[in-house]
Parts: structure tokens; C-alpha cells; sequence
């Protein structure tokens, strides 16, 4: 597999107005422990049921045989803020050295750690470098984190941790996947900056969580968000290039970041890979893989012209409200929720 975008934990320093996720916040007292306790009883075993493999093939290079190449995959581990010191010492180094240790005989693993950045020190960063992680992805780089509202905040953060990377001979990320696989062979270890920003591919931000509740997001019907790298596109092609699926705290496994609202399964009962096996071939999870989700309800009697009615939403203040997760949501729980009871008490609070 390509990717895997793994939340290991709840907990965040922030309660951003835009966040896709209610979860991600503070916790206290027993609420904290609660929340670390699922972290770190859920975290070994969910490593134990990735992939034995992380590669995939890529068909944009043939070998003489007209073979693809195999590429080295990554897990994307993220909060929350994986780098508080409740999470750090505890949940996310033995993660990281568990994840090296599962794929260091079976071509290797890429890992990549998310970061709002703020939390981010020299010392922090030297202990990721040493745990052999190949890239530090910044994510705090908009108007909606406390504190970065302001293009010269941004910037000033932005140039301090780049001294930092710089001064440990880190380079900034290639565009290109394929190329971050090949620099990792001779050892390149990489930062990302990005944010939600108007020109980003999570600029019109997504229709969930505090976005949502705040009345943030602006995507149309004519954003995709299916139809986009993280969005749950070639997800079920998982043996090749362009394949990610998304893991929660609990083991619960998405097709995409923005979560439909019924999980695929959880990993700490199944094996991923089998997982994603049982579900090729269904209508509904086929028509996500290949991007187009408004034709997820055609098998169950949902034509698109239905499910474009369905995905129609009232904001608090009134407002008319189009997107087609929302017709994605609408479905799951009036479909697939009542033939599959079994998986609502798993997703749905």
C-alpha cells in the first residue's frame, strides 16, 4: 500500500475553528487518561494488522519485463498533536520504533510525522530524526490556528524551523511521492510545510466537524473531495500506486480522511488487507475508490439524481448547504446503517 494516514491519538493543544474532527481538542484528569489509555492499548495491535508489506507498484516505471517498479509505502502518523509530551514519549516514539521494526525486513516503511509545529522543538526533532522518520510535515500553516492568523506569524515560524531542518541537512519535500521513496534510499530526510488555505486542496475545507458547526466550509458540489488524494480515490487498488486508507485511535478504518460515517472495519480485529479484500466488489465502496461517490446508491435503489437531492444540508443560521459527503453521510446512515446495525455502534456516537 501507499499510504496510510494513521491518527493515533484524540488529544490537541488547539480547538481549532475549522477542524474536521470534534475529538481533536484538550482533554483533562480522567478524560485525559481515558484517551491515552485507548491510544495505547489499541496502538500495538493495530501495527500488528497493517500490511505485511508496505510497497506498491508503480506503473509510471516498467522494468525491461514491462514489470512496474515496487515502491517503498509511508505511514502518515497524526493527531490531535502527536508531539505533546502526554502522547510523544509514551504513544508516538514506540509507535514510530514498532512500525521500523514490523516492515525493516520486507522493504522498509516510510514515516512521516504531522505537526501543527508550534510544539516543535530542536530537541524534539533530533528524537524524530534518530527514530529514522522521514519526513516532518508542518500543518498549522493558515489563519486558523491560534496564533499563525496573521501572514507574518506564519512566516516567522515557518523560517525558524526551516533553520532548524536546514541546519540538519533535511530538504524540503518533493511534490512528486516516487521521488521522497528514492531520496529515502540514500538517506534524505524531508519537511512539508502546508495549511488550509484558499489556494491548498483542503482550502474550501471540509464539510465536517467544527468547520461545519462554525459554517466555515465553502466547498460546492462541485468539490470532489472523493475524487482527491486522501478523499478515498483508488483506495480498494491498494497493490498499487495511489492507495490510502485512514485508521482512527480505536482501529476504525475509513476510506478516507474525512471519514464516512460508518467505518470499513476495524484493524484491531482484522487485518488490513483483508479488510479492504472483503470489501472490492461492493457497489458502494467501488463507487468511492473510483471517485465518484454519487453513484455509491445505485445497487441499494439510490440513483444520482436522489443522492445529489440527499446531499442538501441546513446549517445552523438556515443557510442551504451543498456537498456531496453530505449525500455520502445521508447514505450510510439510511442505507447502510439499518442493514448493518453491527457497524453503527462502532462509528456513530
Amino acid at each position: 500500500m501507499e499510504s496510510i494516514y494513521y491518527v493515533i491519538c484524540y488529544l490537541c493543544h488547539r480547538t481549532c475553528p475549522h477542524c474536521y474532527e470534534d475529538r481533536f481538542r484538550p482533554y483533562h484528569g480522567e478524560e485525559l487518561e481515558r484517551v491515552l489509555a485507548l491510544s495505547l492499548a489499541t496502538t500495538p495491535r493495530v501495527i500488528a494488522n497493517l500490511p505485511a508489506r508496505m510497497t506498491y507498484h508503480d506503473w509510471a516505471e516498467l522494468d525491461a519485463q514491462q514489470r512496474p517498479a515496487e515502491r517503498r509505502g509511508r505511514i502518515i502518523l497524526a493527531g490531535g498533536e502527536v508531539l505533546l509530551d502526554a502522547v510523544r514519549e509514551r504513544i508516538l516514539y514506540p509507535a514510530i520504533r514498532q512500525i521500523h521494526a514490523k516492515f525493516a525486513e520486507a522493504g522498509g516503511v516510510d514515516v512521516l510525522v504531522q505537526t501543527t509545529g508550534d510544539v516543535l522543538t530542536e530537541r524534539i526533532l533530533d528524537e524524530l530524526l534518530v527514530l529514522n522518520v522521514r519526513c516532518i510535515s508542518v500543518a498549522g500553516m493558515d489563519a486558523y490556528h491560534k496564533g499563525m492568523d496573521t501572514p507574518g506569524a506564519q512566516a516567522r515560524l515557518r523560517n525558524k524551523l526551516t533553520r532548524w531542518f536546514e541546519a540538519r541537512e533535511m530538504q524540503p519535500s518533493p511534490q512528486n511521492a516516487r521521488a521522497m521513496a528514492v531520496g529515502g534510499e540514500v538517506g534524505i530526510q524531508y519537511y512539508h510545510f502546508f495549511g488550509a488555505t484558499p489556494d491548498s486542496w483542503i482550502g474550501p475545507l471540509w464539510p465536517r466537524g467544527r468547520a461545519v458547526q462554525n459554517e466555515l466550509s465553502v466547498a460546492t458540489l462541485e468539490d470532489n473531495f472523493c475524487n482527491r488524494w486522501s478523499g478515498g480515490l483508488g483506495f480498494l487498488d491498494y497493490r498499487n500506486a495511489g492507495s490510502e486508507v485512514s485508521i482512527e485511535p480505536d482501529g476504525s478504518v475509513y476510506p478516507c480522511c474525512l471519514k464516512t460515517k460508518l467505518p470499513l472495519g476495524n484493524v484491531t480485529e482484522e487485518p488490513l488487507e483483508r479488510m479492504l479484500d472483503r470489501h472490492t466488489g461492493n457497489p458502494v465502496y467501488e463507487a468511492i475508490s473510483m471517485g465518484h461517490p454519487e453513484r455509491m446508491g445505485i445497487a441499494h435503489g439510490w440513483s444520482v439524481e436522489q443522492f445529489l437531492e440527499k446531499s442538501v444540508a441546513t446549517m445552523p443560521s438556515g443557510k442551504v448547504y451543498r456537498n456531496l459527503c453530505v449525500g455520502c453521510d445521508r447514505f450510510h446512515q439510511e442505507v447502510l446503517g439499518a442493514t448493518t446495525p453491527e457497524l453503527v455502534s462502532i462509528s456513530l456516537p
